[in-house]
């Protein structure tokens, strides 16, 4: 199921995705197949298959469940804890993947197998076509990408848990990929591995820099790290500069891989670069500032959908009026599907699932707001046993209708809930186009963070347990900051005293405390994101005046919510909604440290 071609042959690569595509019901029917035949003496299909006379696609389709990772999760402790692959998967899994969401506080851990490396491989090889269809000549020139490793669990069997990414750049089929005319890239695999995401920064930009001339596009994969590079540049440029004029690099980029590769790239000496440079970044606005710096760039690739969306005003305005461009759906379960318009506008992106990826199903969700409510309300068994008959395969999709996303993937995940709600917004040929509407249950994320109602509520209760003293938490609501580069989570509190009416008196550290009590209390993700990646900046918080969460209610009203109805939103993201809030902030205080993260292994 993984087709082989050259991904220097445009035409091929195009009459590929189409065959997918016009064949994908087919196609889908052969992966389920291939799956369910490979891995039929696993521990977990055996416990349904054993015994039955129909066909092992019939039988799947009647009595699997549709799971959540909960329900999987015990199998999959199992092999860290050292059991065989073969409870869930015939091939040996090499590998497990955290995801970003979490579970217990920990990332969740996701089966993955040597062949899901060739996987992967293939998807990105299908990307490269695609982009040619659209933008003419991309093999005379490179791609300034930035790409970055982060870190990783040891499982007590001795399996790598990490990020998929990082599973992917760390593997042969990168470091030693053929070479590919329309995708060299300035970042040598040296600085794309180190560890140190500062020095990899340091080097990877250094190094677009001094390939100025030769970069085509831009990017990274979420618009959240793309923005942090820019926040670097902004902030170093003088020193990249000097390095670029001297030929030399820091001294306090340490990394040997990342010295001796980047001086290999800088080659001496170019104090007439360096100028050119400088003088861009001293410029009176720092709008465009990408378009001046590389000036044969035809556009940006960066994932600016879903959560992402948030930074689109912010890459509009450093880009210069280049093309944001989001060409991939992927997770660390599975790599879903491409943008095959890649330049259409942000908030037009579908992608078009490729059949051969995955085994794909949908569970529609007939009034997102409505029913998405009612189906995280219920247990695993009973989504099974009363929405199982509502499931659709992905050529059965209706067009303008919401689905949550099922897979059964060749790694060992079968009939698993993803999470994501997508909206169907077309075809091509056989093949639906889904437009990503949100995370289920997820209120806030500035990078790979995901965190849901329930884990904001449990941080602000434990924060408010221990270090509110004589105050009261009578409603609070939050909103994602990214005004600023790294953003960060904003919680907006009112607060009155226990035994009067009067203006709470708030005291700075208390206050203080409260903020780093919540950053304490949020998941291993945030945690890792705040700590080491420095991707999430310090959390805020908001006192507003005693009233607030009234003229909140009554706005909602004003704007066609039900009074009988009406719940304080836990997430915020209306400009008049936040408008009210902040002309009634009456306090802000800061986290003054940074939570407690290390990447503990996954027995301790």
């Amino acid at each position: 199921m993984i087709p082989s071609y050259d991904p220097n042959d445009t035409e091929a690569g195009l009459k590929l995705l189409e065959d997918l595509t016009t064949n994908a019901d087919a196609i889908q029917q052969q992966v389920l197949h291939q799956i369910l035949s490979q891995n039929s003496e696993t521990e977990y299909l055996r416990s349904f298959i054993d015994g039955e006379s129909c066909s092992i696609q019939e039988i799947f389709k009647n009595k699997a469940p549709v799971v959540n990772y909960e329900d999987i999760k015990p199998f999959i402790q199992r092999i860290c804890d050292g059991d065989s692959s073969d409870i869930l998967s015939a091939q040996p899994i090499t590998e497990l993947l955290t995801s970003s969401g979490t579970s217990g506080g920990k990332p969740k851990l996701m089966p993955s197998t040597a062949e899901e490396l060739d996987r992967k491989t293939f998807f990105y090889n299908m990307l490269v076509p695609v982009m040619n269809k659209f933008v003419n000549g991309l093999d005379e020139g490179k791609g300034m990408y930035l790409l970055f490793i982060k870190p990783e669990i040891k499982t007590p069997s001795g399996l790598q848990a990490r990020p998929v990414l990082t599973s992917y750049y760390k593997s042969e089929q990168f470091k030693n990929r053929p070479f590919n005319k329309y995708n060299v890239i300035t970042s040598p695999n040296d600085a794309i591995l180190c560890e140190d995401s500062q020095q990899s920064m340091y080097c990877q930009l250094l190094c677009g820099l001094v390939q100025r001339s030769h970069v085509l596009r831009l990017g990274a994969i979420f618009a959240s790290a793309f923005l942090r590079a820019v926040k670097f540049l902004e902030n170093h440029f003088t020193e990249l500069c000097a390095d670029i004029r001297t030929g030399t690099v820091a001294s306090w980029i340490t990394d040997s891989g990342c010295r001796d590769s980047v001086l290999s790239i800088l080659n001496g000496p170019n104090q007439e670069l360096a100028d050119e440079i400088e003088a861009l970044f001293n410029a009176k606005s720092r709008e465009g500032i990408l378009k001046r710096v590389w000036p044969k760039t035809k556009y940006i690739e960066v994932i600016v959908t879903g959560s992402m969306a948030q930074y689109i005003p912010t890459l509009e305005f450093y880009s210069g009026g280049l093309p944001l461009v989001s060409v991939m759906y992927a997770s660390s379960e599975c790599f879903f599907g491409l943008n095959i318009n890649p330049l259409c506008k942000p908030s037009d992106v579908s992608y078009t699932l490729l059949p051969n990826m995955a085994y794909f199903e949908f569970l529609p969700v007939d009034d997102k707001s409505h029913e998405e409510t009612q189906l995280e309300s219920r247990s695993t068994d009973d989504v099974s046993l009363m929405d199982k008959d509502r499931i659709v395969d992905l050529v059965n999709v209706e067009i303008g209708r919401y689905y949550e996303l099922i897979i059964t993937t060749f790694a060992g995940l079968y009939r698993y809930r993803v999470g994501d709600i997508l909206k169907v917004t077309g075809f091509h040929n056989k093949a639906p186009q889904f437009s990503f509407v949100e995370r289920r249950n997820v209120v806030l994320s500035i990078d790979t963070d995901k965190t849901s109602e329930e884990d904001l509520m449990k941080a602000v209760t434990q924060a408010k347990l221990i270090h509110l003293q004589g105050l009261l938490l009578t409603e609070y609501t939050s909103y994602a900051d990214t005004s600023s580069i790294p953003g960060h989570y904003v919680l907006f509190w009112e607060l009155k005293p226990r035994y009067d009416n009067d203006p709470p008196m708030l005291d700075k550290k208390m206050m203080e405390d409260c903020c780093s009590e919540v950053e304490d209390c949020l998941d291993y993700v945030y945690r890792r994101c705040r700590n080491k990646d420095g991707s999430i900046g310090a959390l805020e918080m908001r006192v507003v005046s005693l009233g607030t969460f009234d003229a909140l209610m009554d706005f909602s009203i004003s704007q066609g919510s039900s009074v009988n109805q009406y719940k304080t939103p836990r997430c915020v993201k209306s400009g008049g909604a936040l408008q009210i809030l902040d002309s009634r902030v009456i306090g802000k205080f800061f986290t003054k440290r940074v939570p407690q993260w290390e990447p503990l292994g996954l027995d301790s």
